[in-house]
C-alpha cells in the first residue's frame, strides 16, 4: 500500500486536482559563462560563483534558490555567491538545467 492508497483511505471525499505548478524563475540569462571557484578559507572549503552582470535583486534570488537546493549555507558579498562546501559540481547542473553557461575555475 502505498501513500495515495493510504490517503484515499483517510480522505475518501478528497478529489484529486490534475493542476501542475510550473517553476518559473525571472531571472536574468546572460551569454557570458558564470565562474564557479573552489576556494578554501580559515581551513574550511567555500564554493564561489561570480560573472552575473544582470541585477543584483536577480544574483541575490539566485543565491536564495541555490542554498535551499543544497541545503547549505552561504552568503551574498560583492555581486559573488559564497556557498559553504566544494559543490562545485552541483552547483554546475543546477545552473546548466536553469539555462546558464558555466564555466569551472581551478582544480
Amino acid at each position: 500500500m502505498d501513500l495515495k492508497d493510504q490517503l484515499k483511505n483517510l480522505f475518501p471525499d478528497h478529489q484529486e486536482s490534475e493542476d501542475v505548478i510550473e517553476e518559473t524563475s525571472d531571472i536574468w540569462l546572460q551569454e557570458e559563462p558564470l565562474l564557479c571557484k573552489y576556494e578554501k578559507r580559515k581551513g574550511k572549503p567555500i564554493t564561489i560563483i561570480d560573472g552575473y552582470t544582470g541585477a543584483t535583486a536577480d544574483f541575490k534570488l539566485l543565491a536564495k534558490e541555490l542554498k535551499q537546493q543544497l541545503s547549505v549555507g552561504g552568503s551574498f558579498k560583492d555581486d559573488t555567491i559564497i556557498i559553504q562546501g566544494d559543490y562545485r559540481d552541483k552547483i554546475m547542473e543546477l545552473l546548466k538545467a536553469k539555462g546558464f553557461n558555466v564555466k569551472r575555475v581551478g582544480g
